[in-house]
């Protein structure tokens, strides 16, 4: 059942308008990891032309969502930790891969790592899910 349930996220997220609107791309998906693209662009700046921490969030919660649903159940964040590291520059492309730390019937935690293409740290994150019982429920149709 997990590539069928890695198909189902992969499509979507194609299909979610607010990571079409920020450009995020789902690159890869797997039992508590995920790992998703970003281009940073002109139009994720802040007031002071760096990157808006908003835009980084963004990418940052996408691989979390990814990774913590990868198991097929509905899962949902109480609790996000952001330490902001460095700030990319306009074009670079960054990558978020979220990682499974532990998991239990109810909860798990994940370790997010923001990185541009280069491999230098933008930022990180650790975050927490309940996990509800409930299957995704655009699986519910492929169950």
């Amino acid at each position: 059942m997990g590539k069928e349930i890695f198909e189902a996220i992969r499509k979507r997220v194609e299909e979610e308008p607010y990571a079409k609107k920020m450009g995020l791309v789902l690159v890869e998906v797997d039992s508590g990891y995920s790992l998703v693209e970003m281009e940073f662009t002109e139009d994720m700046e802040n007031v002071f032309g760096m990157a808006h921490g908003g835009a980084i969030f963004s990418l940052i919660d996408e691989a979390f969502e990814v990774a913590s649903n990868s198991h097929g159940t509905v899962s949902v964040a109480p609790s996000m930790s952001v330490t902001y590291v460095s700030s990319p520059k306009k074009g670079d492309t960054l990558l978020a891969e979220g990682r499974e730390v532990s998991r239990s019937n109810r909860v798990a935690t994940y370790s997010i790592q923001v990185k541009t293409d280069k491999g230098d740290l933008i930022a990180i994150c650790q975050a927490l899910v309940y996990r509800k019982r409930d299957p995704l429920p655009f699986l519910q149709g492929n169950r």
